[in-house]
């Protein structure tokens, strides 16, 4: 699980706004730009080009 401390100064790479943990928190979300960054072995992969949309996850 990725430590709150971290997930509390973290940013969207996109837009620089707000993110937010998934259900799943197996990503974080940023609500404004759509997009969803995977998290492997509690690191965030906060690359725009590897982000998926954040619908998609949502369903999971």
């Amino acid at each position: 699980m990725l430590d709150s401390e971290l997930l509390d100064i973290l940013i969207c790479p996109k837009c620089k706004g707000e993110i937010r943990l998934s259900k799943n928190q197996e990503y974080i979300i940023c609500d404004n730009c759509h997009l969803a960054y995977k998290i492997d072995n509690n690191m965030p992969i906060m690359l725009i080009d590897s982000a998926v949309n954040s619908c998609d996850i949502e369903k999971e």
